[in-house]
């Protein structure tokens, strides 16, 4: 995945791609650069 915005969102963190689409949410935002680099080595 190359370019992606992460956005914290009343306690927790949202996800988007360089288009604004929303991906998925995570609890932290280092679970959520895990979960990105999970997606883009698969």
């Amino acid at each position: 995945m190359k370019e992606f915005r992460i956005k914290w969102v009343k306690g927790h963190v949202e996800v988007f791609d360089a288009a604004g689409r929303f991906l998925f949410s995570a609890d932290t935002e280092q679970e959520a650069l895990d979960d990105l680099e999970e997606l883009s080595a698969a």
